[in-house]
Formats: structure tokens, sequence, C-alpha cells
């Protein structure tokens, strides 16, 4: 396979990186990344990745467009209130880049449905709210032997991993008490615009160097970011 001409100028600036060079763009264009949210960590995840020539994307979300999302779901328009996110989320991403495929689902991921939409997939990227789903992304990758991109968010704060990479650990290393995880309260809803901005574009990020196989992956590590006072940090997961 080769890049078109079309592509190797369309992704020229990212050519010309030695980390990626027209090898690695085809490994891009090769690539295929399941979203689970398109909502807040979800917008820029998808943007990013299609901007940058993810061959195929995949989303899923059940949700519909509203207008408390517009803070901060940059996928979205006024127009599309109340319209579904996955439908609206594909065709935003077809507009930014007619070369790839983008594959909607208009569901729940749940315990009926997540090995077989996973299966289609080489890596699953995290835009999801809440801790049921991730468990379920993460236990799915490991009998399946896929990549699980983890990112968290709330208010100021955010969280990025990469799970089940190479034989790395997985979201139950983080977190193994999945009871006392469910049990919590729900945490508050408020959360600064930009937040899911700056931790799904690390989440882009990181899900670009797996499929470059580059040396620096975030696994078995946890990076933290406050944007009150801008401090972050990587923690060791081993």
């Amino acid at each position: 396979m080769k890049l078109t001409e079309k592509e190797a100028a369309r992704y020229n600036r990212q050519i010309l990186l030695d980390e990626i060079g027209e090898t690695g763009q085809l490994l891009l264009k090769q690539a295929r990344v399941l979203i689970v949210g398109v909502g807040g960590l979800g917008s820029p995840i998808a943007l990013y990745l299609a901007g940058a020539g993810v061959g195929t994307i995949g989303l899923i979300d059940d949700d519909t467009v509203s207008e408390t999302n517009l803070q901060r779901q940059v996928l979205y328009s006024e127009p599309e209130i109340g319209l579904s996110k996955a439908e609206q989320a594909k065709l935003r991403l077809q507009a930014l880049n007619s070369d790839i495929r983008v594959e909607a689902w208009n569901e729940r991921l749940t315990p009926q449905n997540a090995e077989c939409l996973i299966a289609n997939y080489d890596i699953v990227v995290d835009g999801c709210d809440n801790f049921r789903t991730r468990y379920l992304i993460s236990d799915t990758c490991v009998r399946l032997d896929k990549v699980y991109v983890y990112g968290a968010i709330r208010e100021f704060d955010g969280q990025v991993s990469v799970f089940n990479y190479q034989g790395g650990p997985n979201y139950r290393t983080l977190f193994p008490d999945e009871e006392e995880m469910l049990a919590m309260p729900h945490p508050s809803k408020a959360v600064l615009g930009v937040t899911p901005g700056v931790v799904g574009c690390v989440e882009a990020s990181e899900t670009m160097k797996v499929i470059l196989g580059s040396p620096t992956v975030l696994s078995g590590k946890l990076w933290h970011i406050d944007l009150r006072t801008l401090e972050s940090y990587v923690i060791s997961l081993v």
C-alpha cells in the first residue's frame, strides 16, 4: 500500500516528522479505532484522529445533542440539538476528512454488544463518563487482546493512561475493587469546558503513538493534570 498524491500532500506536516514519515502515515491509514462516547472527551479525540488520517474510526453513543453539551462538545452546533450524537459526529468527521471511513452506532456499549463491536478494531479510546462502561471496555479488551486508551475528567482535573498494551496493566490495576467504585456517588457534572479538550487531545496523541509503535506510550503509567495550577505529573502503576 502507498499513499496517494493527495494523501501525501494533505498529511505533509505529519510526514515531515521523523517519528512518522510515510511509513507511519500508512500505519495510521490502516488503523481501526473505536471511540466509546462522543461527548466532551470524544469530540477532540474524534476530530484529531480524523484529521490525522486514521483510516477507520468507529463511534458509539446513544445520546442526543443538548444545549448544555455545546460548552465543551466541540463536534456539535446549535442546529443539531436533539439529534443523535453518533450520527452527527459521523457527518462532521466525514466533512473534515472524506478519505477516511467512519462507522457510527446510535446505541450504548453493553455486555451484549461489546465483544462483537470491539473485535473489529485495534484500539478502543475512552470518551465515556462512568465506571461501569470502563470496566466493560477493559475486560473486553483483555479478552480480545486490544489496547484501551483511558481518559477521565472532573472539574479542572484529568488523567490518561494506556491499558493492555504489550502485556502491560489494565484498568483493574488502577481500580481493582469494582464493587467499591460502582457504589461511589456519581461525581459532580461541573467541568471547565477546556478540560475534556486538553485530556481528549492527550488521548488522541497516545492513540497515535500506539499505532506508530512509539517507545514512549503511556503504558504502566498514569498522567494527571490540574488546569487550575497547570501542575501535571506521571505516576507508575507497576
